[in-house]
């Protein structure tokens, strides 16, 4: 690590993290203990330092700029860190006992969640945590679960949400499949593959249709709403898939094919209730899921 590099002022990188996160200086100041003036001259620093705008006055209002937008990106895992930090430090991740459940894909849950889970367990060994394997959006509000993994952002005002870096998802197939029918590149190659999907096919064929590639509903051969049972036919050589980028890395028997094309980009939201402000259980949780899924990108 180039650690001349690192020259940043933490506490200038905790005023914007909170000012963004709160939504006004005053709001930023009152989380962090400080007073108002002291937070918006560490905000200000950071903009000369770094020579851009982060944040436009609407009114009484702040609105984060485009290059303000950026920097959050890369602060948030830093806030996550540090907050992980300070627990561990202070012996809180240990003593903090009891359940959170989390929901999410069963895909995301299988490819995902297990190395966040492990060093979770390291860092708070008391805790449980149920994964809720499912597609479908869980009422949060009703406490179906503690923690959401989504991707659209919720619409109800109680909850808190953060958007975490976008995941990408491209085209696979397994090196039998590709043996046995070819390796398709761009458009052109379409014909004479067979894919797996949903089993309403209507939206993913339109979908890809929009991208360029236009793919017949007969062409789905193979279709489960279960993301891990898409992703094991397509490995068993049944067929292509369009699945998330970074899957069981260790996987060489899958193969990114139709390469002509751009990767799909999609957001992934954190999702939780406002108990994430009181309770250290979730608040662990929560800072380790961010952590761990801004690294999948």
């Amino acid at each position: 690590m180039n650690w001349q590099a690192v020259s940043f002022d933490w506490n200038q990188i905790r005023a914007f993290l909170a000012t963004a996160e709160e939504g006004s200086l005053s709001a930023a100041a009152r989380a962090l203990g400080a007073t108002q003036p002291t937070v918006g001259r560490q905000v200000t620093s950071l903009e000369k330092d770094l020579g851009v705008t982060l944040f436009e006055r609407a009114g009484r209002a702040l609105v984060i700029t485009a290059a303000g937008q950026d920097l959050l990106e890369h602060v948030q895992a830093m806030g996550d860190a540090a907050s992980r930090i300070s627990m561990v430090a202070s012996g809180q991740s240990g003593d903090v006992a009891g359940t959170v459940s989390i929901t999410a894909s069963d895909l995301l849950a299988a490819g995902f969640l297990p190395p966040i889970l492990q060093n979770l367990r390291d860092d708070a060994p008391g805790l449980s945590i149920d994964i809720v394997a499912s597609n479908r959006l869980e009422n949060l509000t009703r406490r179906d679960a503690d923690i959401a993994i989504r991707h659209v952002a919720p619409d109800q005002p109680d909850l808190i949400a953060k958007r975490l870096t976008d995941f990408t998802a491209a085209f696979y197939a397994s090196s039998d499949y590709i043996e046995r029918y070819g390796l398709p590149r761009t458009a052109d190659d379409v014909n004479g593959h067979l894919f797996i999907g949903p089993r309403e096919t209507q939206q993913m064929t339109e979908f890809l249709s929009q991208r360029g590639l236009d793919i017949a509903e007969h062409q789905f051969k193979f279709r489960s709403d279960s993301g891990v049972v898409i992703w094991e036919m397509m490995r068993a050589g049944l067929g292509i898939a369009v699945v998330p980028s970074g899957l069981w890395p260790d996987s060489a028997d899958v193969i990114p094919v139709f390469t002509d094309f751009e990767p799909v980009q999609f957001p992934v939201w954190l999702v939780t209730h406002r108990e994430l402000k009181t309770s250290q259980r979730i608040r662990i949780v929560f800072d380790s899921l961010a952590a761990g899924l801004s690294q999948k990108r």
